[in-house]
């Protein structure tokens, strides 16, 4: 809450590590596309301001390019 207004943002538990399904796996490419779809499509629906969607968008950058 800032100044009455309610502000959310995507949440990710402290002990959860930044994990998806790694791109040389065996699982079929709408694996891959779908953690991608779905990971910005959860950012938009509980980002309530630009700033905590381009956060949330450059953590799910990271996250890919941790898991290869």
């Amino acid at each position: 809450n800032s100044n009455g207004i309610l502000l959310t943002s995507v949440y990710h538990k402290p002990a959860a590590e930044p994990y998806v399904v790694p791109f040389i796996s065996d699982h079929p490419r709408h694996v891959f596309i779908n953690v991608i779809q779905t990971s910005l499509a959860r950012a938009v629906r509980y980002c309530s301001t630009l700033e905590a969607f381009n956060h949330e968008q450059r953590y799910i950058q990271l996250t890919l390019l941790y898991n290869g």
